[in-house]
C-alpha cells in the first residue's frame, strides 16, 4: 500500500506562485523521517505511469543522494505536505508536466536567482508556452544536484543537452578541444551567455557586449603570458574603426542602427574558434579575404592589407 510519496507535493507545489516563503522552513514541525521516505523510494521498481503512457520512476538512489549539495536537507522540506501517509493520489500528463511542477520548488530557497531568469531566454520561452524550455530540474537536476562547475566540463556538457550542434562545433574548437583536456582557464557556455540570466546571441545587450567579453580573458596580462599570447587584441581593436564604431553605440545603446560593424565573433567565429595560426582560422592570412567579405563584398585582393586587419594579424 506504499503510495508514492513525490505525488502530494507535486500537486502543492502546482498550486505554489512564485513568491518566495513568508518565514523560514520550520524544522521543529511534525515531519515525515527520510528513512521512511526511503522505506517506499528506495525501491527501484517504484513508479506510475503518465497519462501520455510514460513511466515515471519515483525510484531516490541513496548514493546520488548522498552526494548531493542537498544531503542534509531533509526530504520533507522541499516536499512539504506530506504528513499523510498513504498518500492521496496523483497524476499527470507527462513526465514534462513533471518537471515544470518540480520547478516551482526551488524557487522557495533560490529565490534570487529565480528572479534572474525572468530576463533569460529560457524564461522567456517557458513564459510563451514552449515546454520545451530548460527549467532548474533540466539543467541541475533533482536528487542528484552538484555543484555546477564541479567538475567545469559539466557546464558546457549540461549545456549540451539541449544545444547538440552548437556543442559539437564547441568541441572541435581550441577552447572546447582545451576544455576536453582538463584546461579550466579556457571559457564555457555560461561564461559567455550568463548562468540564469541566460542572454541569447541576438540580444543587443549581449551584442553589445562582445569585445569587453572576449576582453576579459584576452586581455589579462597574467592569463594569457602563461599560454604566449599577447594582450594587445582588444588595444588594437578598440582603436580601428571597428572598435571605436562599437564602443560609441555601447555608449548610446544601440546595435542595429547604422552599418554593420565587425566585433571579434564576426571575424574570429563563435562556438567553433580555432588558433589564429591555425590552416582553418578565418583570420588567417590565406582565409582573410573571404573573412572580410562578409561585409565588404567588393573588397578587392589587397584590402587584408589595410591598417586595421594588420594590426590584428600582427596581434
Amino acid at each position: 500500500m506504499c503510495l508514492p510519496v513525490v505525488l502530494g507535493a507535486l500537486f502543492i507545489m502546482s498550486q505554489a506562485g512564485a513568491q518566495p516563503p513568508a518565514t523560514p522552513v520550520n524544522r521543529s514541525a511534525p515531519v515525515i523521517d527520510d528513512q521512511t521516505c526511503l522505506s517506499c523510494h528506495s525501491d527501484a521498481g517504484l513508479s506510475l505511469t503518465a497519462h501520455d503512457g510514460t513511466a515515471l520512476s519515483l525510484h531516490i538512489a541513496q548514493d546520488a543522494l548522498a552526494k548531493s549539495v542537498h544531503a542534509k536537507i531533509a526530504c520533507a522540506d522541499c516536499h512539504t505536505g506530506m504528513a499523510e501517509i498513504p498518500h492521496p493520489e496523483r497524476s499527470f500528463a507527462s513526465r514534462r508536466e513533471v518537471a515544470l511542477v518540480l520547478d516551482a520548488q526551488c524557487r522557495r530557497c533560490h529565490f534570487s536567482n529565480y528572479t534572474k531568469t525572468l530576463d533569460s531566454v529560457h524564461q522567456q520561452a517557458v513564459a510563451r508556452g514552449d515546454r520545451t524550455a530548460p527549467v532548474y530540474v533540466d539543467c541541475h537536476g533533482s536528487h542528484d544536484v552538484k555543484k555546477p562547475s564541479t567538475p567545469r566540463a559539466l557546464v558546457s556538457q549540461t549545456c549540451a543537452k539541449c544545444h547538440e550542434g552548437i556543442a559539437t562545433a564547441y568541441t572541435r574548437s581550441v577552447h572546447g578541444r582545451a576544455l576536453t583536456q582538463g584546461n579550466a582557464d579556457v571559457p564555457v557556455c555560461t561564461d559567455c551567455h550568463h548562468t540564469h540570466d541566460v542572454a541569447g546571441p541576438r540580444q543587443t545587450a549581449w551584442e553589445l557586449r562582445t569585445p569587453e567579453m572576449c576582453g576579459s580573458c584576452h586581455a589579462n596580462p597574467t592569463l594569457m603570458k602563461k599560454y604566449g599570447l599577447s594582450t594587445n587584441v582588444l588595444g588594437t581593436y578598440l582603436t580601428d574603426f571597428h572598435g571605436k564604431t562599437a564602443s560609441l553605440r555601447r555608449t548610446q545603446g544601440t546595435s542595429a542602427t547604422g552599418p554593420v560593424v565587425a566585433r571579434c565573433t564576426d571575424c574570429h567565429g563563435v562556438h567553433d574558434i580555432q588558433k589564429a595560426r591555425d590552416p582553418q582560422s578565418p583570420v588567417i592570412k590565406a582565409n582573410l579575404l573571404k573573412t572580410c567579405r562578409q561585409c565588404h563584398a567588393d573588397a578587392t585582393a589587397n584590402f587584408p592589407d589595410s591598417r586595421c586587419c594588420r594590426l590584428c594579424i600582427s596581434s
